[in-house]
């Protein structure tokens, strides 16, 4: 059924032009799609949304679904945080009716954020992934799932052997990639170089290529994990991932602090993406991500909450990290900026044109804010949405038109 809103609404057009209509006529069409984005004429409206500010849902490329339980978890750097704080956490996740209780958690958390896409890393177990999605699909929720593989150099109770692995991805692609006009799908996810075999890695690049699933991971994120893949290796980071078939045009890649320069050219060259996860950098001290040569390379990227190194599910917030993290490499990142590759921008990086933006033609992914009278101007919107860090959650969320979230 056709919804008509009135409401204030900005929505990006570029990294640098927003567009702001303070008294706007949203329509959605049947299908969830953006049908009109006027002016308001006068007439019915089935919601008058003008005390807020309407936005386009975030997009969020990298988000961990078992560690939603492990915000604050402060026991070190990555390698130490994993063994004391998370690794425990994730085993848990063999059992079904904690990883249900988390699955709801998670997407209450996703929804009450603004995040309309997600590319969310599971545990190990296909079964918490199946969960997840049925959760995500009965809730409405859009984005991409898969278990982590991991068969080596962590606890026993993670370790899942190729075999398993490869055929339990291919059990969850076969009933959910592209499911529902492709709202939920799989990706295929190997944690780390240092969690996986030789085998595993070229495995799961062959099932990625196979079935046309997104590849993503963690790359270079802290200097004493490059060092240990490179001994284990006998070579760089991302030249590990190259030989493994797993450098692909859409590949997304977590964190990248510590690449250098040929690297950079390497990584430009495979068309592969960034996700830009600035909190979490600095909640484990890894490093300030070149957000510099990602420009100049002209690499497509995406910011990621990264959930539990992260400490919100808001992509606004990772913006306004995002922005701190480049004001400390003296380069310009505006709030513009932001806005594009939190929606628009981000969903583009990730493949996906179909949202992140309310233009016609689009689908009705939208979130609605709550802000101070006295933001009136887009950069005054801006500045409330990203930066004031006191601001409620979502006030209602939408994902082809359909609210899946409201505390209105």
């Amino acid at each position: 059924m056709t919804q008509t809103y009135r409401a204030r609404i900005l929505t990006p057009r570029s990294a640098d032009e927003v567009h702001l209509i303070d008294d706007a006529q949203l329509v959605v069409g049947d299908e969830g799609r953006l049908v009109e984005v006027a002016p308001w004429k006068g007439g019915h409206c089935d919601a008058d949304l003008r005390q807020h500010v309407l936005v386009p849902g975030f997009v969020d490329a990298h988000v961990h679904f078992p560690q939603t339980r492990s915000v604050g978890a402060a026991s070190g750097p990555l390698l130490t945080w994993l063994n004391e704080s998370i690794f425990p956490e994730e085993a848990r996740f063999s059992d079904a009716t904690h990883a249900q209780q988390v699955a709801v958690e998670f997407c209450q958390a996703l929804a009450s954020s603004g995040t309309t896409y997600a590319l969310i890393y599971g545990s190990v177990h296909a079964s918490a992934s199946e969960i997840l999605l049925n959760t995500m699909d009965a809730a409405g929720l859009r984005g991409l799932v898969g278990p982590v593989l991991m068969d080596r150099d962590c606890p026993e109770a993670l370790q899942v052997p190729v075999e398993q692995a490869i055929e339990e991805i291919e059990g969850l692609a076969e009933r959910w990639h592209g499911h529902d006009g492709g709202r939920l799908g799989v990706a295929v996810i190997p944690r780390f170089a240092l969690s996986c075999s030789d085998q595993m890695l070229s495995r799961a690049a062959d099932l990625a290529e196979r079935l046309k699933l997104k590849v993503t991971t963690h790359l270079a994120e802290t200097p004493g994990e490059c060092q240990a893949v490179e001994q284990r290796f006998g070579r760089d980071y991302l030249s590990v991932y190259a030989d493994h078939g797993l450098l692909q045009p859409g590949s997304v890649f977590a964190h990248c602090i510590h690449l250098n320069d040929p690297e950079w050219g390497r990584f430009k060259d495979a068309s592969a993406v960034v996700a830009h996860c600035p909190d979490s950098n600095y909640f484990l001290g890894s490093g300030n991500m070149p957000i510099d040569k990602v420009i100049a390379h002209d690499i497509p990227w995406a910011l990621g909450t990264d959930v539990a190194a992260g400490r919100s599910f808001r992509v606004p917030r990772t913006a306004s990290f995002a922005y701190d993290n480049a004001r400390q490499l003296e380069v310009s990142l505006s709030p513009r900026a932001l806005f594009w590759q939190g929606t628009r921008g981000g969903a583009l990086a990730l493949g996906e044109a179909r949202f992140g933006a309310l233009e016609v033609g689009l689908e009705a992914d939208m979130s609605l804010w709550r802000v101070p009278p006295w933001a009136e101007s887009a950069d005054e919107l801006l500045a409330s949405l990203f930066f004031d860090h006191d601001a409620p959650p979502a006030l209602a969320t939408w994902i082809r038109g359909q609210m899946v979230w409201s505390a209105l």
